[in-house]
């Protein structure tokens, strides 16, 4: 498999990844994620220890759209986050609205 290859499938709410699981589903460095949770981009917990940290599936979806974002369109991580941050929010919004039958 390339890294270029699109996988597809089911998250899982009961999942719980690592770091270094997360890195490597997201195909980067388990330090890309320590340095996005300690900027705020991604959930985890910056006050313990990279080793207890654990990310459910929504954290995974966040976190491939932030390496998307990154590498696509060559943005810095802050800019990434804002992005990740509109595209969750319309999600949002378009899920309410089909939810009140729109």
């Amino acid at each position: 498999m390339t890294h270029d290859d699109i996988l597809t499938g089911a998250l899982l709410d009961d999942v719980c990844l690592t770091v270094d699981e997360l890195a490597q589903a997201c195909a980067t460095e388990p330090r890309w994620i320590i340095e996005r949770v300690e900027a705020g981009y991604l959930c985890g917990e910056p006050s313990q220890p990279p080793t207890q940290w654990r990310f459910a599936s929504a954290e995974l979806l966040r976190a491939r759209r932030l390496v998307v974002t990154e590498r696509d369109f060559d943005a810095n991580p802050e800019l990434a986050a804002l992005v990740v941050d509109l595209i969750e929010e319309v999600h949002q919004l378009r899920h309410r609205l089909h939810a009140a039958g729109a």
